[in-house]
C-alpha cells in the first residue's frame, strides 16, 4: 500500500505541489489528470524519489526518501516511465527490455524478453537498435522494460502519448490488464480522458499543484465540482439554469456535456454556427446570448438554424445537488 501524507515541493518560492496526500492499495490502478503544469510529473517523480519534499511517502512500513538519503534514487520495488522513455539507443530492443534481468538463466531471460514484447507488440524489432525506431515504437519498449523485473508500484507518465491511435487502445487493455493479474499498482499521469474513466479504480484531479478533486471516476465525470473538472474530459458548456427552465435562480449555472442537451420544442434558444463530423455524431458548436454552446445530434445541421436545447430536470436535479 502507498500511502502519500501532506506532500509539498517547490524548486522556488512557489510550490509545485501543495498538501498531497492519498491511499494506493496494492494492485490498484490510479490516474492523475489535469492541464500541462498541473504538477503530475513532478508528483510521479517525488514518489519515485527524484525529489526531496515535504511531507510523508510510504510503501507499506517502509518510507520513501529522496536523493538527499538515497544516492541512488528510487526502489528496487518500484519502476518509474519517463516521458523520455530511458532507452540506451546503440543496443538492441531484447538488450534494453532485459538490460536489467539476470543472466544466470539465460533461457529464462529470453522467454521473459520476448513474453514482454509480444504485449507490446515488438517482438518483430527484437534486434533493431533503439536508436532507429520511431516513438512510438520506443514508447511500447520503454514500457516492456520497466515491467521486466515485475515490480509493487509502476508509474506511468503518459504511457500512450506516442503511440498510434489504432494501437494505442489495444495496448492499453492488454497493459492494465496485465498489471491487474500481476496485483501491481499503478499511477498513470495523462491527459488522456480514457486513461483516466475506462481503466482507473481511482482519479485525482490536479489544478496548480493541488487535489481539487479525487474519487470514483463515474462520480468525478458525472457530477464535476467546477468547469475546470469537467474540461479535462471534452468539451462543456456552462449554462445559467434560468435559460433551461424560466423563472429559475439567475445566480445558478449548471455545467453539461454536449450528449447532455437535447433538442425539443422549448428550452434554451441557439444558432447553428457549424457542425463537426465526429464518426458516429455530428458535434454541432451553436451560440447563445454570444456565448458558445456545443451539442451532440446524429446528423449536420445547416448553419444559421435556429432551434431549442433542453436538459432532464432529474439530471439538472443531480447536478445542482
Amino acid at each position: 500500500m502507498l500511502q502519500v501524507k501532506n506532500l509539498s515541493f517547490s524548486y522556488t518560492e512557489s510550490p509545485l505541489l501543495q498538501d498531497i496526500s492519498f491511499i494506493l492499495e496494492q494492485g490498484e490502478n490510479l490516474s492523475i489528470i489535469g492541464e500541462s503544469g498541473c504538477g503530475k510529473s513532478t508528483l510521479l517523480q517525488a514518489i519515485f524519489g527524484l525529489h526531496d519534499v515535504q511531507g510523508e511517502i510510504f510503501w507499506n512500513e517502509k518510507k520513501l526518501l529522496g536523493p538527499q538519503f538515497n544516492i541512488v534514487p528510487g526502489e528496487e520495488f518500484i519502476k518509474y516511465l519517463p516521458q523520455d522513455f530511458d532507452l540506451m539507443p546503440f543496443i538492441s530492443v531484447a538488450e534494453n527490455v532485459g538490460k536489467h534481468l539476470s543472466n544466470i538463466y539465460p533461457q529464462k531471460k529470453k522467454k521473459r524478453i520476448q513474453e514482454l514484447l509480444e504485449m507490446v507488440e515488438m517482438a518483430d524489432f527484437k534486434n533493431v537498435k533503439a536508436k532507429n525506431l520511431s516513438g512510438g515504437q520506443m514508447q511500447r519498449v520503454a514500457l516492456a522494460k520497466v515491467l521486466a523485473k515485475e515490480p509493487d508500484l509502476i508509474l506511468l507518465d503518459e504511457p500512450f502519448a506516442h503511440i498510434d491511435h489504432f494501437r494505442k487502445n489495444d495496448l492499453r487493455r492488454r497493459l492494465f490488464s496485465y498489471l491487474k493479474s500481476k496485483n501491481i499498482a499503478c499511477i498513470v499521469a495523462t491527459h488522456d480522458k480514457t486513461d483516466a474513466l475506462s481503466f482507473a479504480d481511482k482519479t485525482i484531479v490536479l489544478r496548480n499543484g493541488k487535489i481539487v478533486a479525487e474519487g470514483n471516476p463515474q462520480k468525478i465525470y458525472y457530477t464535476p465540482k467546477n468547469a475546470y473538472v469537467a474540461s479535462l474530459f471534452g468539451e462543456i458548456n456552462e449554462i445559467p439554469v434560468h435559460e433551461l427552465i424560466p423563472f429559475d435562480d439567475k445566480t445558478k449555472t449548471v455545467i453539461l456535456y454536449p450528449h447532455e442537451l437535447k433538442s425539443g420544442r422549448s428550452g434554451l434558444e441557439v444558432k447553428v454556427i457549424s457542425s463537426y463530423f465526429k464518426g458516429s455524431h455530428y458535434l454541432i458548436e451553436a451560440e447563445s446570448n454570444d456565448k458558445s454552446i456545443f451539442f451532440e445530434n446524429k446528423k449536420a445541421l445547416p448553419d444559421g438554424r435556429i432551434l431549442y436545447l433542453k436538459v432532464s430536470e432529474k439530471l439538472l436535479k443531480t447536478r445542482l445537488s
